[in-house]
């Protein structure tokens, strides 16, 4: 049996069609690592049941060692496809299939613990260039977010988890961006009412992506927020003062600043200066003044290039 990994993180964050393609690369990659006279079928949402007539225990080892090595050839675009695979043989005709099937599904999740983590870094830092190549910010943006998060943090004393929280937030809050269209997110001039509902829903995106990723979790509610404001007119929910987790409100201070201070295709830049101003004034409206107050005192405004 075999689980494809990563199934319900891109039906969320590129939609089922995006799934089903997929699962249309997996599918590839079975024709060509099965023999003919092997059975193959979709068992459930993600999951695969093979039946190999007079294999080994050595002949079903090499069919997961191809699948795995099949798989890292077959590109699906933004999400490498990756495996966790459990088997158990029918040596007794006395044998229940189902105690089969059963125990081969349970080596199938006990490995797929094993590699869970690995899989989902990989998954991470595919999303990671999904979205630096969706909206043409650089890995430069990602590390300036990083380096003021964990300024603000360390003088709001975050904790050391909190800490890795905001530094993964700064560079993943926009990830639900990755459903938008490039058209859109590159577009020079004002944006149609039509265009701005689509922009709106990328926290929602981005909060679905996070709760599919186990290592997003942490960060999924600040996802969600990262653009309500303090006074209560942000989106999506119209949150107000400390109903907006601390660590999205610290992200829209230092999201701001960076936007202002390095421009964007609908935005000229302006100087630290200036944009420091703009902070100020918009302090107790769009952002929290205590955090605004602890970003302008402790992050470094040197020229930028």
């Amino acid at each position: 049996m075999c689980d494809v990994n990563g199934l319900k993180l891109v039906n969320d964050a590129f939609g089922h069609q995006e799934g089903d393609r997929l699962l249309q690369s997996f599918a590839k990659v079975l024709r060509g690592s099965c023999r003919r006279e092997d059975l193959i079928g979709r068992w459930g949402g993600d999951e695969f049941l093979f039946l190999l007539p007079n294999a080994t225990e050595q002949k079903l080892s090499n069919l997961v060692d191809r699948i795995r090595t099949y798989c890292n050839k077959v590109s699906n675009g933004n999400i490498p496809i990756s495996v966790s695979a459990g088997y158990a043989m029918l040596t007794d005709p006395k044998q229940s299939v189902d105690a089969v099937i059963d125990l081969a599904e349970e080596r199938m999740y006990r490995n797929k613990l094993i590699e869970s983590r690995s899989a989902r870094s990989a998954i991470i830092t595919s999303l990671e260039r999904t979205l630096r190549e969706t909206t043409e910010e650089t890995q430069e943006h990602a590390h300036r977010m990083r380096s003021l998060a964990r300024k603000v943090g360390e003088t709001l004393s975050l904790s050391p988890d909190e800490l890795n929280s905001l530094e993964l937030l700064a560079s993943l809050h926009d990830i639900g961006k990755i459903s938008i269209p490039s058209s859109i997110l590159s577009k020079p001039g004002p944006l149609t009412s039509e265009e701005w509902k689509t922009v709106k829903k990328h926290p929602e995106v981005g909060y679905n992506i996070a709760r599919s990723t186990p290592d997003l979790l942490s960060i999924a509610d600040a996802i969600l927020s990262h653009h309500e404001r303090w006074d209560g007119s942000g989106y999506p929910q119209g949150l107000r003062k400390k109903a907006v987790p601390l660590l999205a409100r610290i992200i829209a201070v230092i999201d701001a600043f960076d936007v202002m201070t390095c421009g964007r295709p609908y935005r000229s830049r302006v100087s630290p200066s200036e944009a420091i101003a703009e902070l100020i004034r918009c302090s107790g409206s769009q952002f929290d003044p205590d955090i605004v107050e602890v970003f302008v005192k402790t992050a470094p405004f040197g020229d930028r290039k």
